[in-house]
């Protein structure tokens, strides 16, 4: 059974309408209880949201009635309303939502590198939208308390397609496609960033800097604070004319896995890779791309992404970090600490209480290894899923101290960028900047490549 939820309220079968609920009210309940299937509900926050601050006296048996109406309309359809202790959810039997695939395009999209191919994607997820989220059902408060997230994410998926028009030399579709949601979100700086990219690339560069002056005065006046470094970069490169404003406020190095922005292997071994950022040890914190470790999830997937973890590893730490979202931030911090550590004892050979700092990682690692067979016939040394979210936390240290007791630990280098500090392995003994040279280029005054 299909459900619309993006516009008005709308159940179809076999490609038929289908009457669901008698009431507005009920088809609401439903609308709330599919924007996430599966997912429970409790009967007090049915309650909140359908009466808000005056529920009547007879509420809880109102929704219970109305549950009990929709079960039996949506009973012939195999849709199935479940009680689980206080509450109710649609179990997710494979019907469609267009709240969902809306969302399954957008994360699509953002793992596709092809611009057309993203643009095709967007189409598809953007066309869903029939207007503001249960229309016809939810009162205008009701739908500002849920459609916040879905917003956002539809706001997202504008983003990425105007910069897939701007990819594919479009910059009037973006533009024609940003100004209005400019005007109703003023003062959200990626999206002003955004059509300023396009207006400077359609040959309107005084109307790009009349929007950074207008959107810094809109944030001076109702916020207080002065544009972000995001916004302040196209502004610069639109007064120099600079023709590389699609890669403002990317990182120097990237690849995309599994939707997870992760470091470029560059530097020869997991180990260095793991300390190295994407555009430098030496960055503030706060600057765009100088920290990628930012969440438990990046940790999972970079674990997988340079061999130190197989997929089925890091399906199940996705799974254990969505159910125990705090453990995960512990195993988190772990791992910056040991990254920490790492990184300094890899600069200073004679900083002890770094290395030993990693040899306690890397002795906690030990104990939860298993001996595994490759499909070569070699044997090789793999952290087991009994670890739990510690998994990338012992892998990472593992690969630490393989480095530590390699030769080539001796062939350690960091690069002497200004802004930079990157790790990489040497055994010729010639170079001295970090991956391509794009460092020592810039030392040179010659542009950089990958900036």
């Amino acid at each position: 059974m299909d459900f619309h939820l993006l516009g008005p309220f709308e159940a179809r079968h076999d490609g038929r309408p289908v009457e669901v609920g008698s009431r507005r009210q009920e088809r609401c309940l439903l609308g709330v209880l599919l924007l996430d299937p599966g997912r429970l509900v409790s009967t007090d926050r049915l309650i909140d949201l359908l009466w808000h601050d005056a529920p009547p006296v007879s509420a809880r048996g109102a929704v219970h009635t109305y549950v009990g109406r929709l079960r039996s309309s949506l009973k012939p359809y195999g849709v199935r309303i479940s009680t689980r202790g206080d509450g109710y959810l649609v179990e997710a039997d494979g019907h469609r939502v267009d709240v969902a695939e809306f969302a399954g395009l957008v994360r699509r999209a953002g793992d596709v590198a092809d611009p057309a191919a993203r643009v095709r994607l967007l189409d598809r997820g953007l066309a869903l939208w029939r207007g503001p989220l249960l229309a016809d059902t939810a009162s205008d408060e009701l739908r500002e308390r849920l459609q916040a997230p879905i917003e956002e994410l539809r706001l997202v998926g504008v983003e990425l397609r105007a910069g897939a028009h701007l990819a594919l030399g479009r910059p009037d579709r973006a533009i024609g496609e940003l100004t209005p949601l400019v005007a109703r979100h003023p003062t959200r700086e990626q999206l002003v960033a955004t059509l300023m990219t396009a207006l400077y690339q359609g040959s309107r560069r005084a109307d790009a800097l009349r929007l950074y002056r207008t959107t810094r005065e809109r944030l001076v006046a109702d916020l207080g604070v002065e544009p972000g470094s995001r916004l302040h970069e196209v502004h610069r490169r639109v007064l120099d004319g600079d023709d590389r404003l699609e890669r403002v406020g990317r990182p120097m190095y990237e690849v995309r896995v599994r939707d997870e922005s992760l470091p470029w292997s560059v530097g020869g071994h997991p180990a260095l890779d793991f300390c190295n950022t994407f555009a430098g040890w030496g960055h503030e914190p706060t600057l765009p791309g100088s920290e990628w470790l930012r969440g438990y999830r990046t940790l999972a997937v970079w674990s997988g992404h340079v061999g130190l973890t197989d997929e089925v590893s890091i399906s199940r730490l996705l799974h254990l970090a969505r159910h125990d979202p705090a453990g995960a931030e512990a195993v988190l911090a772990e791992t910056r600490a040991l990254r920490a550590a790492l990184y300094a004892c890899l600069v200073d050979p004679e900083n002890r209480p770094a290395f030993d700092t990693v040899a306690r990682y890397a002795e906690a690692a030990a104990r939860t290894l298993v001996f595994r067979r490759e499909v070569d016939g070699r044997g090789r040394w793999w952290p087991d899923l009994s670890a739990g979210l510690r998994l990338p936390l012992h892998a990472a240290a593992w690969s630490a101290a393989q480095l530590l007791a390699d030769p080539r630990r001796l062939t350690v280098r960091t690069c002497p960028g200004e802004r930079c500090g990157w790790l990489f392995l040497d055994e010729t003994g010639l170079r001295r900047w970090c991956s391509l040279g794009t460092c020592g280029s810039r030392e040179a005054g010659v542009p950089c490549r990958s900036a």
